[in-house]
This record gives C-alpha cells, sequence and structure tokens, in this order.
C-alpha cells in the first residue's frame, strides 16, 4: 500500500504537495516524508556496534541487508527510553542510504501542500541548530517534520557533504557568476555556500525555500542585467512553502527565465524522482552530499551556457 501511494505522488509534476507520514514519540506527533520512507518494520532484536554514538541502536539484517537502527526517542530525549515489543522500525532511503529509526507508532498518512508547512519559529527548533525542518497542520493535528538529513550528519559525519571532495579538485579561479541556492536545512545551507565559496563561486544568495527564490526571480526579472543577478539555479526537493519541483517547474514554464541551468541537488534522486525532475526540465539532477559533483556540473553547465 505503501508503495502504491508513493508512486502516485511521486509521478505527478510539479503539484507542491507532500505526502507526511505521522508518527508518535511519548505521545508526541512528529511527520517524515513519505518519499524518504521505504517500509515500515516491527522492530527487531539489534546488534550492538562498540564506540557507536548513543543514539545509534545497531544494526539488524532484514532480508540479508545490514541496516543501522537509530534510537529516534533517545536522540530526541538525550536518555534511554524503554524499548518496546510494539515499537516500530521507520526504514528510510535518502542520500543513497538506508537507515531505521526507531519509532512507538505509525498513526497515517497525511497529503498537504506545502505552503501549509511553517518554518519553526527558532526558540521552538532550537535556533540555528534545531533539528525541526518545519510544523505541518495535518488536519486538526500540528506535526514536526524532522530534519532526518541533519539527524544522520550528527550522527555520523562522514555521510554528510565533505570539504575534503572542493580541496581534491586543485586551484581553482575566482568566478563572480551568480548562483543562487534553495535549501531549507540550515546545516546544509551553510555547508553548500562554504563549499562554493572555497570552489570561487563567491556569489551565492541562499534562499530557505523555493517560494523565497521565485520572489526573488521575480524582483529581478526584465532587467538587462539579469546575468548579474543569476546565472544558475541550484534547488533541494524538499522545502516549505514551495517545494523544489514546482520551483523548476515554474522556472522553466517562464519565457524569460527558462534558459537559466538549474540543478536539483536533493537527497531523494530516486529513479522516479529523476524522471519527474526531467520532465518538469531539470538540467541536471544529483544526490547529497556529492558535493564536488556539483561543482563540477556547475563547471560544464555555465561553461555550456556562454558557448552558445
Amino acid at each position: 500500500m505503501l508503495a502504491e501511494d508513493k508512486r502516485g505522488i511521486l509521478l505527478e509534476s510539479g503539484t507542491n504537495e507532500i505526502e507526511v507520514m505521522e508518527f508518535t514519540i511519548n505521545d508526541s506527533l512528529y511527520g517524515i516524508n513519505v518519499a524518504k520512507v521505504k517500509e515500515i518494520l516491527v522492530s527487531q532484536p539489534v546488534k550492538p556496534m562498540p564506540h557507536a554514538h548513543p543514539a545509534v541502536e545497531g544494526i539488524f539484517k532484514p532480508r540479508d541487508q545490514v541496516i543501522t537502527v537509530v534510537d529516534l526517542p533517545q536522540y530526541l530525549l538525550s536518555e534511554p527510553g524503554e524499548k518496546k515489543p510494539k515499537d516500530l522500525f521507520i526504514v528510510t532511503n535518502f542520500n543513497k542510504m538506508n537507515i531505521a529509526f526507531r519509532v512507538h507508532t505509525v498513526v497515517g498518512i497525511s497529503r498537504i501542500s506545502w505552503k501549509s508547512i511553517q518554518k519553526p519559529d527558532k526558540t521552538v527548533a532550537g535556533g540555528n541548530e534545531g533539528i525541526a525542518t518545519g510544523i505541518a497542520q495535518c488536519g486538526e493535528d500540528l506535526v514536526t517534520i524532522l530534519d532526518f538529513e541533519k539527524i544522520v550528519a550528527e550522527i555520523a559525519p562522514e555521510t554528510t557533504i565533505q570539504m575534503s571532495e572542493i580541496e581534491r579538485l586543485g586551484q581553482r579561479e575566482r568566478s563572480d557568476a551568480a548562483i543562487v541556492v534553495a535549501e531549507d536545512s540550515v546545516l546544509l545551507s551553510k555547508m553548500i555556500e562554504e563549499a562554493l565559496h572555497k570552489s570561487g563561486y563567491v556569489n551565492t544568495k541562499m534562499f530557505p525555500d523555493g517560494q523565497a527564490l521565485w520572489s526573488y526571480l521575480n524582483e529581478v526579472r526584465g532587467k538587462k542585467n539579469l546575468e548579474d543577478y543569476v546565472s544558475l539555479v541550484i534547488t533541494d526537493i524538499e522545502m516549505p512553502q514551495m517545494d523544489g519541483h514546482r520551483l523548476t517547474k515554474l522556472i522553466k514554464d517562464d519565457k524569460e527565465l527558462k534558459h537559466l541551468p538549474l540543478i536539483i541537488f536533493s537527497s531523494l534522486i530516486t529513479e522516479e524522482m529523476r524522471q519527474k525532475g526531467k520532465e518538469l526540465g531539470a538540467d541536471e539532477q544529483m544526490s547529497k552530499p556529492e558535493i564536488g559533483h556539483l561543482v563540477q556540473v556547475i563547471d560544464h553547465l555555465l561553461e555550456e551556457k556562454h558557448s552558445k
């Protein structure tokens, strides 16, 4: 049933909607994008791993595949909780990794507009380092959407963006090409901007969601020197207010802006997502955290654009 639900929304183009799977930890409601969910399993015995992060329970092996288990109650509450036989594992797939998260119950799935998801206030989210990527109105309930990418980056820093990839590109020239980026994760936004600057792309503008970037494009459209304001667009997929697929559709359907090279840089680049992005007109799509590859693709697209 989950696979069928996912196929439905994944194959629709630029609707600016998300399906949120609601789950509980100690009766508090949290949510995850269904596109990140591979399957839900009843919790199973886990083999502990030495010297692991306190929130990493260990590993288990369903169907001949070893999967790391993160104790989400432990991570969120910073104290060991009682593990119950009826606990569930939400097995996820993003950033080309399979990770299981222990939760207490799964409530159901709500299909809502990204506009129904608000960026949490910093006092609620825990400042810039918070792990709530959004607050969703699902029916009568307020659901906290967790930043699973940040959780995994904190638990296993080696799995996220690595500046060493930029260093391996060697000595590079400075470029004034105007690169605009839509990325809702505060952590990843900082890391992407730092990596672009390190690679020579020092003229960057970062936006917290697709709507903010689209508003900027509408401000600068019609200017004779549009190239000074935007040379290339990079967008995440999952974002409050307006997702990356909707942003891609708006840009590529616009007579004045459709020539802009556009890269989808997301943790959700599956075959279905790749097909969807292609139909919407994205010039390139790649999975986080491949920051070195991203810079090389920027080089290529800008070179191609200026040679026309």
